[in-house]
């Protein structure tokens, strides 16, 4: 495995896992990562997110929440159901075009919103057929919680084919049981998913260009390229091209009231939009102007207990590989604030129902697009 030569910094997640952190550009397949947590086993403040609905999916709302993904206005996890999350990207969609709220409601607004989403040349629903790649792993019998017991594995991999189709089309587990009822999701098996914008992991190392590669799809329905590939934003403009008149002005702006993450480019144009969970009671998050001081993907760090309140007394030091289940996820990026940072997350569906301690996180996927837009230097502003 191919390692560049490792970056000491602490590092505050649990979510913010506080710790002390050698943070390498490690490598883990496509293959690798999250596992969710069991609700018996979840941080004891944490809100609870509210249940899925257990009907079918319903198709306004997930059409809905493919839309928003793919407009850069993030649901967070899609479930169908819709949720405080995908209310809140539509009124930042509404707010950022200058729309009105009404479309929000009725038939007739709904249509409206959909042509102004792009919706009337995108079928919500596409056919894939799962890869021998998709199911060829390695993964993980299980994600154990200890963290001396995460050290021991080889990487925090995925624990299904299942649970890695989530990932890849930004969608709860529960809801691709609910499109393909009878599925076994294994390779040659054709199956019903979200037409989300696939990111693609770019070559292992590459501090530039590592994170969310893609090319174009040819053909969005064809059941063995489902969802068109998304080409990486840039920071010297959006969807990768140079803004006009010069080099773009990215901000990020984390709000601790709405629990977003809104990035802006020239002229204050919204380009990114995701919810975060973001500090809590113990670790509030820091208020302030901050920027960014380094971009990392597929972390490996070593967790200090020492740093953490709610640590285990009898807990040690220990390296946590690499893997979407690591619990800053597939991207750390490191603010001036020692110790802070915005990351990738092992539980997408808890984003914006739960508690950190400290840090702002992201599903696996958004993090990565933001990942895409940021740099060092990069403006980081926290407000209330």
């Amino acid at each position: 495995m191919r390692m560049i030569k490792p970056m000491t910094f602490t590092l505050k997640t649990l979510s913010c896992f506080v710790a002390s952190a050698t943070i390498l550009l490690g490598t883990f397949p496509v293959s690798a990562a999250r596992h969710p947590v069991s609700a018996g086993k979840r941080h004891a403040s944490a809100a609870k997110r509210p249940a899925s609905s257990a009907r079918s999916a319903g198709l306004v709302e997930l059409q809905l929440q493919v839309l928003l993904d793919r407009a850069g206005f993030s649901p967070g996890e899609i479930d169908g159901a819709g949720g405080r999350n995908s209310r809140k990207a539509l009124e930042a969609f509404l707010a950022s075009h200058k729309l009105d709220s009404s479309l929000a409601s009725g038939a007739q607004s709904r249509q409206a919103l959909r042509k102004a989403l792009g919706g009337d040349a995108v079928e919500p629903i596409v056919p894939y057929t799962i890869s021998e790649e998709d199911a060829a792993g390695p993964f993980a019998e299980t994600i154990p919680q200890d963290m001396t017991e995460k050290s021991k594995l080889p990487g925090l991999y995925y624990t299904s084919v299942l649970e890695e189709l989530g990932e890849k089309f930004h969608s709860s587990a529960a809801l691709l049981k609910r499109l393909n009822p009878g599925a076994r999701f294994i390779a040659g098996e054709s199956i019903r998913v979200p037409n989300v914008l696939i990111a693609e992991p770019a070559p292992p190392g590459d501090a530039k260009a590592a994170g969310s590669q893609s090319k174009p799809a040819s053909k969005p329905n064809d059941a063995k390229a489902a969802g068109p590939r998304r080409k990486p934003e840039s920071n010297s403009g959006q969807n990768g091209k140079p803004a006009s008149g010069g080099t773009a002005t990215i901000k990020v702006v984390v709000s601790k009231t709405t629990s977003a993450l809104t990035v802006y480019g020239n002229e204050g144009k919204v380009i990114f939009y995701a919810p975060v969970t973001s500090g809590s009671e113990h670790d509030p998050l820091p208020l302030g102007n901050w920027v960014v001081t380094q971009v990392r993907r597929k972390p490996v760090f070593n967790y200090n207990p020492d740093l953490f309140w709610d640590a285990e007394p009898a807990s040690t030091k220990a390296q946590i590989p690499a893997g979407p289940n690591n619990p800053v996820g597939v991207v750390w990026i490191e603010i001036s604030k020692p110790h802070y940072g915005i990351h990738g997350s092992p539980e997408p569906g808890r984003i914006g129902y739960s508690e950190s301690h400290g840090c702002v996180r992201l599903t696996n996927w958004d993090a990565l697009r933001l990942a895409d837009l940021v740099k060092e230097g990069t403006p980081v502003v926290f407000e209330e």
